[in-house]
C-alpha cells in the first residue's frame, strides 16, 4: 500500500492529514509542521506520528501532500521530487512559472507523478457536465469571500481567481491569446479584488472576477456555448443546464413567423437541474484519492503539474498587467 505523509497541517491543512489518517486507499505514515506543538497537537487529535523534521518525514514516504505557504512549495516538492517521492502540492503550484518548470523536469525525469490542489475539478457537478462542455464561446466567473488574514501573503488572484483559471482553461481546449486586467489592493497591500478578461485563439472569451473583500462568500460560473448554457453555483453544488429542446423544430415555423401563442418554454429548451449537495464523498477527499489512484495506475493526475503551471502562467501575466497600472 503506498505510503502518504503531509508537510502543513495548518487551518487547511489538518483536513488533508485527517482524511488521510481515515483513508483505506493509503498508509498514512504521518505529518510534519516547522511549529513542533501544531504538529503533536494534530497527530494527537488524528491518532498519527508527528515528526521531528522534514527529512525523517520523507524518509519513510512514497507520496508527499504539501500544504503549506506558497513560497515554499518548490522547496519542499524539490527535496521530494529528488528523494524519488510523488507529490501533491496544493495551489499555486510555486511562487514562479521557472520554479513549476524545474520541478515537471524532475518529476519527467525520474517518472514521478505531480498533482496540483485546484480541487473545483473534483466538486461533482464539474463531473456531472464536463462531458457536455463543447467549444465554449463566453465564460463568466464570479469568486466572492469575506475577508480573512489567511491566504493574504499572496495576491487574490493566486488564493482564488487561480481555481476559475483551472477550470476555464480546462474547458476551452484553445489558446490564450490575450489577458487583460484590472484590480487593487483595499485591506492589504496585496491584490484583493481583481477582474480578467481572456481571449482565445479560437474566439472564446472569458470575463473572470475574484475577491477576498466582500460580505458574502459566492462562488459562480456561467458558460455559453452554441447549444447550450451552463450555471454552476460551486458553493451549493448545483448546476443548471439549458439546452434546445428536441420539439424545437416542431414550433420553429411558428416562432419564425411570430406567432408565440400557445407555445410554452418546455417547447423551446430543456432544463436540467442537478442538486449534488447531498454527495456523501467531499471534493478533498476525491482529489486526495485520485492523486493516490494516479501514482498506483501509473497514469496522468487529473489536475496534473503541466495544468498547474498553465494556470499559473496566466494568473502571473494577470498580476503583472494589475501592478503596471
Amino acid at each position: 500500500m503506498l505510503k502518504v505523509g503531509i508537510v502543513g497541517v495548518g487551518q487547511f491543512g489538518q483536513n488533508h492529514a485527517r482524511i488521510l489518517s481515515e483513508s483505506d486507499k493509503c498508509e498514512f505514515v504521518g505529518l510534519y509542521d516547522w511549529r513542533p506543538e501544531r504538529a503533536r497537537e494534530i497527530a494527537e487529535k488524528i491518532n498519527a506520528k508527528a515528526f521531528e523534521s522534514f527529512e525523517a518525514l520523507i524518509s519513510e514516504c512514497d507520496a508527499l501532500v504539501v500544504v503549506v505557504t506558497t513560497n515554499s512549495h518548490f522547496e519542499l516538492a524539490d527535496k521530494a521530487l529528488k528523494n524519488g517521492i510523488h507529490v501533491f502540492i496544493e495551489k499555486p503550484i510555486t511562487e514562479t512559472l521557472q520554479q513549476a518548470e524545474e520541478l515537471l523536469e524532475i518529476a519527467r525525469k525520474d517518472n514521478l507523478k505531480i498533482q496540483v490542489g485546484h480541487i473545483e475539478r473534483f466538486n461533482p457537478i464539474v463531473s456531472e457536465m464536463e462531458d457536455k462542455i463543447k467549444d465554449p464561446i463566453f465564460m463568466e466567473c464570479h469568486r466572492i469571500a469575506p475577508f480573512t488574514p489567511r491566504g493574504t501573503d499572496i495576491p487574490v488572484v493566486l488564493e482564488l481567481m487561480i481555481h476559475d483559471i483551472d477550470l476555464i482553461l480546462a474547458f476551452c481546449k484553445s489558446e490564450v491569446k490575450h489577458i487583460s486586467a484590472s484590480g487593487s489592493g483595499v485591506m492589504t497591500k496585496s491584490i484583493d479584488i481583481a477582474n480578467a478578461r481572456i481571449e482565445f485563439e479560437d474566439g472564446a472569451v472569458a470575463n473572470i472576477t475574484a475577491s477576498r473583500i466582500s460580505m458574502k462568500r459566492s462562488r459562480k460560473l456561467r458558460i455559453f456555448q452554441k447549444d447550450a448554457y451552463f450555471s454552476f453555483d460551486f458553493q451549493h453544488k448545483k448546476v443548471t443546464h439549458i439546452k434546445k429542446s428536441a420539439k424545437l423544430f416542431k414550433v420553429l415555423p411558428k416562432l419564425m413567423m411570430g406567432k408565440y401563442e400557445g407555445i410554452d418554454t418546455k417547447d423551446v429548451v430543456d432544463i436540467v437541474e442537478v442538486d449534488a449537495s447531498d454527495r456523501k464523498k467531499d471534493a478533498l477527499t476525491q482529489e486526495l484519492e485520485s492523486f493516490i489512484h494516479a501514482i498506483e495506475a501509473d497514469i496522468n493526475p487529473t489536475v496534473d503539474g503541466v495544468a498547474g503551471a498553465r494556470a499559473l502562467k496566466v494568473a502571473l501575466e494577470i498580476v503583472e498587467k494589475i501592478e503596471k497600472k
